[in-house]
């Protein structure tokens, strides 16, 4: 979606940062920020951790073999009666058993294992959606902080050049009252004009120190650049026009919405395992025993092996559990209707903010215009100042509000145009269709 008309190499306004460094794009340094961004990337290994977790579920429905090993060494003491006239007889003698298992378990009827795979899959769902938001939320914070940096960069260019407008005034005014023509109050108040702005300029300089810091502090680099954009003309409104339009995609796509969708069929899924605890398994099992006793045993003297193989069908079902199994399916569907209530929530929630969000970027569009216009109308009114103060029907302290009104209205139209490009990305967040196109589209509008 273009959200200005755009003309090859021509700018309205092209603001660049000074300084050797090569000047980074949005696209460039949201590559960057994948990188760095501590919650992006624990998102990122959130998801990692979930596509193991799925594979956990599905080995439960799978067969399990293991293997147990066991060696005995035993002393046997029996007293008797002998037939000699010596009369009882001791006899100690040791022997040792030693046996190995291996058995094999195939799951044919889990209803609660089940339950947890179609579970495991719902969460990785969930995971992408999870990721896919932090991805917006990461392009949406980014731009935020470069339009931040721009914009402050603006004002402060902005500033200097009206600090430069107001000294020549200010010499001006020195001038003319050494000849006589004007009086000790016109220098009087271009001064505290120069003063003033000497001020703003202090302020800007900080606020563009701050701005950047906070772009480095995503980004994870110093001493970037960022591109100016280069406008030369007014930006467009939404498309499609119809605010109801943008509120029914959000609440189809948006992914705030959609998670609170799979939170819903989590939630009863959990109550379907709930409720299979109550019901029975059953497992088909195998097993080869292997025995091996050595010096005989507690019933002979002769060794002897042997290897039994059992195969069976166990089946298990739970017929009382002191009513926990009944307490917990009920529980689970209290959570189930929590669930479904936080999905209207967010739906509303997410509405009225997609409303919000698509008034403020027509809103920010009529703004821009007016802006344009007032900008126009500061540079005739400034103009006509000059041309009267020079011939004596304006007087100076005309000339500094017309300067500070033209210079004000500049700051505010770059700041305006820079809201307007955040909050087409903050709609398209809403309605879930930002992509990183979008960024690339934005890059396509800065400056060369």
């Amino acid at each position: 979606m273009k959200l200005f008309r755009t003309l090859p190499l021509i700018a309205a306004m092209s603001l660049a940062f000074s300084g050797a460094a090569r000047a980074q794009s949005l696209v460039e340094l949201f590559d960057v920020a994948r990188d760095f961004d501590a919650s992006f990337k624990s998102v990122q290994l959130q998801a990692q951790a979930t596509k193991l977790k799925v594979e956990q579920a599905q080995a439960k429905l799978g067969p399990s073999v293991n293997l147990n090993l066991k060696a005995d060494v035993n002393s046997l003491n029996s007293n008797y009666i002998n037939t000699v006239p010596t009369g009882f007889a001791d006899n100690t003698r040791g022997y040792s058993v030693q046996s190995g298992t291996v058995a094999a378990t195939q799951p044919l009827y889990r209803p609660a294992d089940n339950a947890e795979v179609s579970q495991a899959n719902l969460q990785l769902k969930l995971a992408d959606e999870q990721l896919r938001a932090a991805e917006q939320d990461l392009m949406v914070r980014l731009s935020q902080v470069y339009f931040d940096v721009l914009a402050s960069q603006d004002t402060l260019t902005f500033v200097q050049a009206q600090m430069k407008a107001v000294a020549e005034q200010l010499a001006s005014a020195k001038r003319n009252f050494e000849v006589g023509t004007t009086t000790i109050t016109d220098t009087r108040e271009a001064q505290a004009t120069y003063d003033l702005v000497v001020a703003q300029e202090i302020a800007a300089s900080n606020d563009l120190r701050v701005k950047k810091m906070a772009l480095e502090q995503l980004v994870g680099k110093s001493g970037l650049s960022p591109k100016a954009v280069a406008l030369s003309a007014m930006p467009e409104a939404p498309q499609p026009a119809n605010v109801e339009e943008w509120v029914l995609i959000s609440e189809q796509q948006n992914a705030s919405v959609k998670q609170a969708r799979i939170g819903v069929d989590v939630a009863q899924l959990e109550t379907k395992k709930a409720d299979a605890g109550l019901r029975p398994t059953l497992d088909a099992q195998l097993s080869y025993t292997y025995q091996n006793n050595v010096n005989g045993g507690a019933a002979g003297l002769a060794d002897s092996r042997m290897g039994v193989a059992t195969g069976a069908v166990v089946l298990n079902w739970p017929l009382y559990t002191g009513n926990a199994l009944n307490n917990r399916v009920r529980e689970t569907l209290s959570l189930a209707n929590k669930a479904q209530s936080d999905l209207d929530n967010a739906a509303r929630n997410i509405a009225q903010a997609t409303r919000a969000a698509y008034f403020g970027v027509v809103s920010g569009v009529g703004q821009v215009k007016a802006l344009k216009a007032a900008e126009e109308s500061s540079q005739v009114a400034l103009e006509a100042n000059q041309l009267g103060y020079s011939v004596g029907v304006r007087i100076n302290i005309n000339v500094l509000d017309a300067q500070s009104k033209l210079y004000d209205t500049k700051a505010k139209l770059a700041k305006a145009r820079y809201d307007v490009l955040v909050g087409h990305l903050k709609l398209r967040q809403l309605s879930g269709s930002l992509q990183l196109q979008d960024l690339q589209d934005i890059n396509k509008l800065l400056a060369p």
